[in-house]
């Protein structure tokens, strides 16, 4: 079967025969070829124009919100459509004297017998983005001439506003006593051509709605009670652009008596570690007619307190974390206050208060955490009770940093130091003499830290540092006292040598002449004035030779005589030994004391006590042996004793200045000569 291709033009002026050849095999048999020849004669011929007739076909644009079966397009001899015969406008032809036939039928769209192209019977989808559909159309006139055409309609998304309810939830409280055909209230819903239907209840009995204003009004006296309405808002040319709402209507009683609560005031206590969300208590309140469902819950006081509780309904909650540790917290006493204010819907509103104090209680939820560096150095010649350093812990619990120190092992031999347990408190496990460096019975503020004190001999050649393990314990951080936390921290105390010195004693060979006194007192015969250096330790004394009748004692550095009934004069040679220093690290020097005791029964002159002083050369010669002196110790004569006693004082001073010294004292000493001569000169000339 041949047939004519669609939108094929014949024109018998241009072209008035064709050749067609055709070729055809059967299987099994030779193919054959024959031609076929088609003449075009000259005649009244049906001519559908362009775009119509092209091969992409015509356009057309219409919106997605189209009523249904609108006509969309015509296939007439108009612009739009465009059908002529031979040049010839089909006007002239009856419209009923032509066929339109749609050659494709999957499409939704409606073509017409008189050749209109029509919107679908339910409409187009608004929901979907652009929709084309294709019609193939052909169109017959009563000779049999026929021809061909397609329609191509686009379909774009609707530009109109959709129906929609701003609020689609609403709640109204209205009073008993409402009459019949009163506005209890209105709903409104954006879009076009908008009408508003009840959907449910399906028959209401209580509220009728406007369809174009969208006000619901009662139909009888209302009494108390509670409705639920399901308000349908749609467009009136588009049923299907609709939107539903809710609407609650609660119809309450007259209240003239406050709400009851229990309980009437709230009081507890609430750990900080209490979550957010967690109910603290639910109030029970009732009203002289209402239900609890027409109470509203609402909190009041200050902001800093009502910030952390929150209501639900007649549940007081938890809002915020209850941090007992944070300065706010410390700042409003630990304690959080606020009232709950209960209303009842009715007229006139009557409302009650309910008080509330919650105190927030601690937990001890942090350890304690130790200093960045501990580190100290303190030298080996440190007095008892020096402070070594000072452990400074932290603990985020509140209240800060109260901790308690101790020593991992105590102190001992091994361990010469101890901590105090806290600040201001001493722990010294080994008696204490009263030194100047610590005086008993001190009391002093200090800030909170673990102070390391000496409490034992240090020597650095015996150990040059020590490594002590510091328990940091909290305290008073959590209502159970016996939930506490600790850390060990290490601490490293290095000591630092200190070069020995020997004790000073001035002079170091000193000759002492006394009267012996009565038998049985005492007589103080001289004081040693010697030191042991910078660090002014205390020094002890000894007589380790020339005392062996016992008559001579020290007391600390006093030298001490006790009488004698011994007649004749007798002289002494004392070696007192003085040491310096502690431990491993004691140095001792020697003093030598000549003495010459005379007794009671010699004359003697006013002065009872001589002392001769020698220089330091003649010390060191007297400290080369034992007992052996530069000079003989021999009892003097009888005529001799009733003569003065003679005294030497040998001092010798000697001073060297600098050069420099001697250069300025001359230059100032010219100056000052050369200023004099200038001034007796100016007075002799006036």
């Amino acid at each position: 079967q041949v047939t004519l291709r669609a939108g094929a033009e014949l024109d018998a002026r241009r072209m008035n025969q064709y050749t067609l050849i055709l070729r055809a095999a059967c299987p099994g048999e030779d193919e054959v070829e024959e031609r076929l020849f088609v003449r075009v004669t000259a005649g009244h011929v049906l001519r559908c124009d362009s775009p119509f007739a092209s091969a992409e076909g015509d356009v057309v644009q219409v919106l997605a919100d189209v009523a249904p079966r609108t006509p969309l397009y015509a296939v007439l001899p108009q612009p739009l459509g465009g059908l002529t015969v031979s040049g010839t406008s089909l006007g002239a032809t009856p419209p009923e004297k032509r066929a339109f036939r749609l050659r494709n039928r999957n499409t939704p769209l409606t073509l017409t017998r008189r050749g209109l192209v029509l919107a679908p019977d339910n409409g187009f989808d608004p929901s979907k983005d652009t929709q084309t559909f294709r019609l193939e159309i052909e169109v017959m006139d009563r000779h049999g001439h026929n021809c061909s055409g397609a329609v191509r309609v686009e379909v774009l998304p609707s530009r109109r506003p959709r129906v929609t309810f701003p609020e689609p939830h609403r709640a109204v409280t209205v009073t008993e006593g409402i009459g019949p055909r009163e506005v209890v209230t209105q709903v409104h819903a954006r879009g076009d051509n908008v009408r508003y239907a009840i959907l449910a209840p399906v028959a209401p009995a209580l509220f009728t709605i406007d369809e174009v204003t969208g006000e619901i009004h009662s139909t009888r006296r209302l009494q108390v009670i509670r409705a639920h309405l399901l308000i349908r808002a749609y467009n009136a040319l588009h049923p299907d652009d609709h939107a539903t709402a809710t609407v609650n209507v609660t119809v309450q009683g007259t209240d003239r008596l406050a709400p009851r609560c229990d309980p009437a005031i709230f009081v507890s206590q609430v750990s900080e570690t209490k979550s957010p969300g967690s109910t603290l208590v639910t109030l029970r309140c009732t009203g002289s007619t209402s239900t609890d469902g027409c109470l509203h819950y609402a909190l009041e006081g200050p902001p800093s307190s009502r910030f952390h509780f929150c209501m639900e309904g007649p549940q007081l909650k938890v809002n915020t974390t209850l941090d007992y540790d944070s300065e706010s917290m410390a700042a409003l006493g630990f304690q959080l206050t606020a009232t709950i204010v209960v209303t009842v819907g009715g007229q006139p509103r009557q409302s009650t208060r309910v008080p509330v104090l919650v105190t927030v209680t601690p937990v001890n939820e942090f350890t304690p955490a130790c200093p960045s560096s501990a580190t100290f150095t303190v030298s080996e010649t440190a007095a008892f009770s020096s402070v070594v350093g000072r452990v400074t812990g932290t603990d985020r619990d509140y209240p800060q940093d109260s901790l308690e120190y101790s020593l991992e092992g105590g102190a001992g031999p091994a361990q010469p130091f101890s901590i105090d347990r806290r600040t201001g408190e001493r722990l010294a496990p080994f008696p204490a003499p009263a030194t100047p460096t610590a005086p008993t019975g001190s009391q002093q503020l200090l800030p909170p830290a673990g102070e390391i004190r000496v409490v034992g001999p240090l020597d650095s050649q015996q150990q040059k540092s020590y490594r002590l393990v510091v328990r940091l314990t909290d305290t008073h951080n959590d209502l159970d006292l016996r939930k506490r936390r600790s850390r060990l921290c290490d601490v490293s105390v290095r000591l630092q040598a200190v070069p020995a010195q020997l004790p000073v004693c001035i002079p170091e060979v000193q000759e002492l002449r006394i009267t012996a006194g009565s038998p049985g007192s005492r007589q103080t015969v001289t004081r040693l004035m010697c030191q042991s250096g910078p660090d002014s330790t205390l020094l002890t004394y000894n007589i380790v030779g020339g005392n062996e009748d016992g008559r001579f004692r020290l007391e600390g550095n006093t030298l001490v005589y006790l009488p004698s009934d011994r007649a004749e004069p007798h002289p002494f040679v004392l070696l007192v030994e003085v040491w310096g220093g502690s431990g491993g690290r004691r140095r001792s020097s020697v003093v030598a004391l000549v003495v010459h005791v005379t007794p009671r029964s010699t004359p003697v002159p006013p002065s009872t006590t001589t002392q001769h002083t020698v220089s330091r050369a003649r010390d060191r010669e007297v400290l080369q042996g034992p007992l052996k002196l530069p000079w003989p110790l021999t009892p003097l004569p009888p005529q001799t004793l009733q003569k003065e006693p003679l005294v030497v004082l040998q001092t010798e001073a000697v001073w060297h200045p600098p050069a420099w010294f001697v250069a300025v004292l001359t230059i100032s000493g010219v100056l000052l000569l050369a200023t004099l001569g200038c001034v007796a000169w100016n007075l002799l000339c006036r």
